[in-house]
């Protein structure tokens, strides 16, 4: 269950601006690979987007530079207004830490530290004082609805509440993005319909902006609107369409 907390509603405010970006990487045998090409599209803040695509499509290398893991080789990127197109690896280390939140496809839990310390982890990358840390990862763990687990080990959850504490601790830094990266990969249909349901309500309770990377349709029908890329090419960006027989 989401607790109630003030919702964002300028949606007018860009928070992914991607303009004409281009990706290559470098071959062992000299030459380069270009992988995306004229990559293009603005995303408004409270938007839930799904960008869709076959492995090898590209969408995972499109993944990268929306979350600062990666540049683009030309084009431009802007998060929230701020070209982080050209940024050094430590400028980009910033950035994700004062813009994103990140949810994986495998939890990335430390399996030895408790449930709350997970959660606090981050926050302690920023310099915050220890209290705030415990009160904000609290804070969290009540809004996935796991307050009553904070001592627990990740091992003594399932896998629903795993990626729980996974989106608790995205939440942790108050990120202005949600990168879910096939979130529920891991985890059996039940359960990954329940987490799915649970960024919905995210999403139009609290109106936070929600990326979420997937290879299969019936999960990108959650979001509200569709990016489909194939062969490093957007072929689609639109409404969720009825079916994905034109994809």
């Amino acid at each position: 269950m989401v607790n109630k907390m003030k919702k964002n509603t300028d949606k007018s405010e860009i928070v992914i601006s991607m303009d004409k970006i281009c990706k290559s990487f470098p071959l062992e045998m000299g030459g380069d690979q270009q992988v995306l090409f004229d990559i293009t599209f603005n995303v408004k803040l409270g938007e839930f987007l799904a960008i869709m695509g076959p492995s090898g499509s590209g969408k995972s290398t499109c993944m990268n530079i929306i979350g600062a893991l990666d540049s683009p080789t030309t084009g431009t990127y802007k998060l929230y207004g701020r070209d982080i197109s050209n940024m050094t690896s430590d400028e980009l280390a910033i950035i994700r830490n004062e813009y994103i939140g990140f949810v994986f496809q495998q939890f990335n839990l430390l399996p030895k530290r408790t449930v709350l310390d997970n959660i606090m982890l981050p926050l302690m990358y920023r310099g915050m004082p220890m209290d705030e840390r415990i009160r904000r990862a609290r804070e969290m763990l009540a809004r996935v609805g796991l307050e009553k687990f904070e001592t627990y080990l990740p091992t003594q959850l399932s896998g629903g509440m795993k990626q729980r504490v996974a989106i608790a601790r995205a939440l942790a830094g108050d990120p202005k993005l949600i990168l879910a990266d096939e979130p529920t990969g891991a985890l059996d249909s039940k359960m990954g319909n329940e987490i799915l349901k649970f960024f919905k309500q995210l999403n139009r309770d609290l109106g936070i902006t929600i990326v979420m990377i997937t290879h299969e349709f019936d999960i990108a029908k959650y979001a509200d609107r569709l990016i489909h890329i194939r062969d490093g090419h957007i072929n689609y960006d639109g409404p969720i369409p009825k079916n994905d027989n034109n994809l």
